[in-house]
């Protein structure tokens, strides 16, 4: 099976006129991605905000004509270029084995490997993580992971227990688990994310050691680390039942966060928290500290 995608490049005043004329074709998904560099970040209550400039692209099964779609973007105010429009065929494929194409192993720190499906694992390895992350996000290759994995690299995790809040494709706490916990607990409210550390936990096998549950199921617990690779405003506003699921003397590992909200995050977990220390990676902010004894 083949399909059509067509992109468009428009004003933010012009893409809800866009979105509406394509709603109207045999359009199968529509999508609004930023066109330039204008992040917009953790939006207010019931806002919707827009990028400066917009790229609406809409897929098509691949028999669909172009000349009346090429028509009907003619219309429209503010497409007057060629390479504001683009039209690109392609072939079905497994999407969630692409990226398999690019990822390879990769190393953290001095001895932490992640390594892809049935890729070879390097020797010098002491010790390695093998991941398909399926549908759930985190292969090891964003900042944020990035920063995790390697402060994960030079902790000792022997006999520990852990708590990988919002745990994706399992990445942080089946390393743990590699690293040897004696428990980890991953929560995620994706279920996609907890099939997918299942399996991963599976193929790593440290499966009796890992427990995947949805936020309703979780109960916080006195774990020797918690580790939360989210979003800023969950993290603030998970400060209290994070910092209850963490033992005194424990390890707190955040990150998600940019370098512009690090400070806003860091004062939601004052109290308990002195002194948390900062790490950067392309913009994106690692935070880490030791909960408080009294």
């Amino acid at each position: 099976m083949s399909w059509l995608e067509l992109s468009v490049r428009v004003s933010r005043q012009n893409a809800p006129l866009v979105e509406s004329l394509l709603q109207n074709e045999p359009v199968l998904a529509l999508t609004l991605t930023d066109d330039a560099d204008d992040p917009v970040l953790e939006p207010g209550v019931g806002e919707t905000p827009l990028w400066p400039s917009v790229c609406v692209t809409a897929l098509f099964s691949g028999d669909t004509p172009v000349e009346p779609l090429t028509r009907l973007l003619s219309l429209l105010p503010g497409v007057d270029r060629p390479h504001q429009v683009n039209f690109r065929k392609f072939e079905d494929q497994q999407w969630e084995r692409v990226w398999m194409d690019r990822f390879k192993p990769m190393r953290f720190g001095s001895d932490l490997w992640i390594v892809p499906g049935d890729a070879q694992i390097p020797a010098t390895a002491l010790y390695a993580l093998r991941l398909d992350p399926g549908l759930a996000f985190g292969t090891g290759t964003h900042p944020t992971t990035h920063l995790c994995l390697e402060w994960m690299d030079g902790h000792d995790f022997n006999s520990q227990r852990v708590v990988d809040y919002g745990c994706g494709s399992g990445v942080l706490g089946i390393t743990a688990a590699i690293k040897g916990a004696k428990t980890v607990t991953c929560v995620d409210n994706d279920p996609q994310a907890l099939t997918a550390t299942s399996d991963n936990a599976q193929r790593n096998g440290v499966q009796d050691r890992v427990e995947v549950q949805s936020p309703e199921q979780f109960r916080p617990r006195q774990a020797d680390v918690v580790l939360a690779n989210i979003l800023a405003g969950p993290l603030m506003e998970l400060a209290p039942r994070l910092s209850a699921s963490l033992r005194p003397g424990g390890s707190l590992v955040l990150s998600g966060i940019l370098e512009a909200q690090a400070e806003e995050v860091e004062s939601a977990y004052t109290t308990g928290f002195p002194g948390l220390k900062k790490e950067v990676l392309d913009g994106w902010v690692l935070l880490t500290g030791i909960k408080n004894e009294s």
